[in-house]
C-alpha cells in the first residue's frame, strides 16, 4: 500500500461513514463530508496534508511523481 492509496482509502471511508451517519443518525454529519471536501481542495493547492505526513512517518512508500 502506498501513501496515495492509503489517502484514497481513508478519505473515501470517512465520506461513506459520514453520509451513512447523516442518513441514519443526524443530517448534521454532512458537515464532516463538506469539511473533508474542503480539505482535499486546500491540500491540492498547498500540498499540506497531516494524514499524508502521518502515513509517511508510518513508513508507507510514496509513488514516483508524488511527494
Amino acid at each position: 500500500m502506498t501513501v496515495e492509496r492509503a489517502i484514497l482509502l481513508t478519505v473515501g471511508g470517512l465520506i461513506i461513514v459520514s453520509v451513512l451517519l447523516a442518513v441514519y443518525v443526524n443530517i448534521n454529519w454532512l458537515w464532516l463530508t463538506g469539511i473533508l471536501g474542503a480539505h482535499l481542495v486546500q491540500a491540492s493547492f498547498t500540498g499540506m496534508c497531516p494524514v499524508v505526513m502521518m502515513f509517511k512517518r508510518m513508513g508507507l512508500p510514496s509513488k514516483a511523481g508524488f511527494t
